[in-house]
Order: C-alpha cells, then sequence, then structure tokens
C-alpha cells in the first residue's frame, strides 16, 4: 500500500510538471478559446442573431475579407463546441483518476480508460470542425465504417493488440505496478495502453505489443521469497551447527522483509562442503536489497559464532 501511495504521489508530480511545462502559445490557445466560448453566450445576439452583421452579407469592398468576416460565426460555434468537448473529456478524465486510484487495478482501468476517452476526443473533434464548415459528416461517418473494414482486414495485427489489451485488463492478468516476465524480460509495468504494455527495468523501457505478451509470470500475486545458499565444511558437526544457527536465526533483522528469516535445512552437499538454505519473505520489488541484506546478515551470524565456511579445494590422492 505504502508503493502504491508513493506511484500516486510521484504521479501527481509528474502531472504538476507538466501543467508546468505547458507551452505558453498553447496556454494562450486555450485561454482565447475559453474566452470566446463565454463571450460567444454572452454577446450571442451580436454573433449570431438576425441583424447581426455577422451573419448577413457583410459589404467592405474586398471580396477575401467578407469572405472572412463571413466566416467568423462558422469559426466561434466551432470553438464553442470544441471547448465543451474539451471540458467534458476533461472532467472525465478527472473523475476517473479520482475514482480509480486507490488500487493497482484502479490505475490500470484509469489509464485504459482514459486512452479510450483521448482517442475519442480527437476523433470527435474532428467531426465536429467538419460539420461546422457544412461538410457532410454522416456520409464520411459512413465512408470511414466502410474504409475501416476494408483497413481492418489489412490490419489484423493492430486489432489483435487492442483485443488482447482489453483482455489483460478485464482478465485481470497484471496491472501497473506490478512485476512480471515476459520471456526473458523482468520489469515494472508502468502502462497498459490500447495497443502496447511497457515495463520498465534498471532505468530502461521496453514497450510489448499486447497481442505479443505470452507465458506471463506476475511476481506480484503472491509475497515473494529472497533466498540464499551458504556451505559449512564437512569437518564441523552438523548438530551442532544447526543448532547454533537455530538460536540466532530468529534474531536476525533483515530491512524489507516481511516476516523472519527461517533456515530450511540442508540444499545439498557440495564438493567442498555442506550447503545450507536460509530464506525470507518479501515484496517481489525489494527481492535483490532483501537478498544482499540476508548474505551478509547470514555471513555475519556464522562470523560471531566461529562457524567456517569453506573454501573450494582439491584432494589429489598419490599411489
Amino acid at each position: 500500500m505504502s508503493k502504491l501511495k508513493n506511484d500516486i504521489k510521484q504521479e501527481r508530480e509528474q502531472i504538476k510538471r507538466k501543467l508546468r511545462a505547458i507551452s505558453p502559445a498553447r496556454l494562450v490557445v486555450l485561454l482565447v478559446m475559453i474566452a470566446v466560448t463565454v463571450c460567444s453566450y454572452v454577446f450571442y445576439g451580436y454573433f449570431f442573431g438576425d441583424k447581426s452583421g455577422w451573419c448577413t452579407s457583410p459589404n467592405t469592398g474586398s471580396d477575401f475579407v467578407n469572405d472572412v468576416l463571413k466566416l467568423v460565426p462558422v469559426v466561434v460555434k466551432c470553438i464553442q463546441s470544441l471547448t465543451i468537448l474539451y471540458f467534458i473529456a476533461t472532467v472525465l478524465t478527472v473523475i476517473l483518476h479520482k475514482s480509480f486510484r486507490k488500487t493497482q487495478r484502479g490505475v490500470t482501468v484509469s489509464n485504459l480508460l482514459c486512452n479510450l476517452i483521448n482517442w475519442l476526443t480527437a476523433i470527435i473533434a474532428v467531426i465536429i470542425v467538419l460539420a461546422s464548415f457544412g461538410v457532410d459528416t454522416t456520409a464520411i461517418i459512413t465512408g470511414a465504417g466502410v474504409l475501416t473494414l476494408i483497413v481492418g482486414l489489412g490490419m489484423q495485427s493492430l486489432i489483435a493488440d487492442i483485443v488482447a489489451g482489453l483482455f489483460i485488463v478485464f482478465e485481470n492478468a497484471f496491472n501497473v505496478g506490478d512485476i512480471i516476465t515476459v520471456g526473458d524480460f523482468r520489469g515494472e509495468v508502468i502502462s497498459i495502453g490500447i495497443r502496447t504494455t511497457q515495463l520498465k527495468a534498471l532505468g530502461n523501457v521496453k514497450i510489448f505489443n499486447n497481442s505479443d505478451l505470452r507465458g506471463i509470470l506476475n511476481h506480484d500475486r503472491e509475497p515473494s521469497v529472497a533466498k540464499t545458499l551458504i556451505d559449512v565444511e564437512y569437518g564441523d558437526k552438523l548438530p551442532q551447527i544447526e543448532e547454533v544457527i537455530k538460536q540466532n536465526v530468529g534474531k536476525l533483522v533483515i530491512e524489507g522483509a516481511l516476516d523472519k528469516v527461517s533456515y530450511d535445512g540442508v540444499a545439498q552437499l557440495g564438493a567442498s562442503g555442506v550447503t545450507l538454505q536460509f530464506t525470507v519473505p518479501c515484496k517481489e520489488s525489494d527481492i535483490f536489497a532483501v537478498n544482499r541484506a540476508l548474505n551478509a546478515a547470514v555471513k555475519n551470524m556464522f562470523d560471531e559464532n566461529g562457524i567456517g565456511i569453506p573454501f573450494p579445494q582439491i584432494v589429489v590422492h598419490q599411489d
């Protein structure tokens, strides 16, 4: 839960940085759209009334200027519609972020739905602009449906990616923040999109098409286990060593561990020593740090109690 809170906090900081990084030109355009929309409703009769000079045929002595002035009401209506569309999309996005950001699955669903909203907003915006300038959008939508069918036959991989992405989300295969292994790449899921999924590991981001995600190993379903194997000499008596271990293993403090260290017994009989196994449960995101801390803690415990760790040895017999 603390990791999720940290992720949400970092995401909020990123959003704030993005807002601060908005270019002046884009900010001016947004302000102009809002101002024009407000003014168009306040001065509705001036722009669209029966006696409005914009709607009647203006006569400035220049055909070009007259044509431009005739377009003013059309542009104003277009800005009105786009501003309302952008406002609705923004409200829906904020609601999704506020409603679904409490769990990792919520983050995943929220990101996917926000991507869908962005795509739908862009498509509707194009239709609104064309309709405002008198283009028959019905014919375009009908033609787009036929074109989509034709193109879909040649873009089966894209359709497969979209369908696979939907199944990943709604079957809860994995969520944003989970650590998974795909093939030979292990990383944290940072994004599940309509077409691709992004994994991050050691500062590198690898992008997979959703339809290529097969044989996925999800490490975050259950707590992971950090394990260390350490040898003791054959010359030492194993029962005495195990008694010392049982008396001291519960005292080991491992940062990031979810429970106490467990001594599991003899793992194997090696060439130079008897291999003992120690394990401790932890989060998958902390497994490497916990494993290093466990190695150090067991080594220190052996040193403090005089238990020797053998070097590789070769015994030569001569006739």
